[in-house]
């Protein structure tokens, strides 16, 4: 898998999260909401949504979706944040091979879109049956050194 962003591999620590069982939909929010961050920062907000402490603001997605305190329609993804954690953090180990710092490293890049549906079905009566898809989602990050 290519990643859609190349940057100075010197500076640069790079993680790809692929068919993640989570929702692209709430993935594609979360990474809206953390790009920029550092790292420390985007562990904590990502830690802090996961305990219902911090809502993600949600700018696509959200047809009925409740208000939070402080911003409009919100959410508290959790299983996409653990993704999102874990890829992060990878990045994270990633940067720390190489010789990087990570404590002042930034989300330079991140980015998440649809892996493949993995197809099921369940069975209904009179020998019919409902599509019971999962949906994957496939997240790529990139970390920088701050100048």
């Amino acid at each position: 898998m290519k990643y859609s962003l190349e940057l100075d591999p010197e500076k640069t620590a790079k993680a790809y999260g692929r068919e993640l069982h989570c929702s692209p939909k709430h993935c594609e929010n979360i990474a809206r909401a953390i790009k920029g961050m550092d790292v420390k920062e985007a562990k904590k907000y990502l830690e802090d949504v996961i305990n219902f402490k911090r809502a993600i603001p949600f700018k696509t997605h959200n047809g009925k979706r409740a208000h939070k305190k402080g911003m409009g329609p919100g959410g508290y993804p959790q299983k996409a944040c653990k993704f999102i954690l874990r890829v992060i953090e990878n990045a994270e180990n990633n940067a720390e091979y190489k010789g990087l710092s990570p404590e002042n490293m930034y989300i330079a890049h991140i980015s998440a879109y649809k892996g493949r549906i993995i197809e099921g079905y369940m069975p209904r009566a009179m020998g019919r049956a409902t599509d019971w898809n999962e949906r994957t989602t496939n997240v790529e990050v990139i970390i920088s050194e701050r100048d």
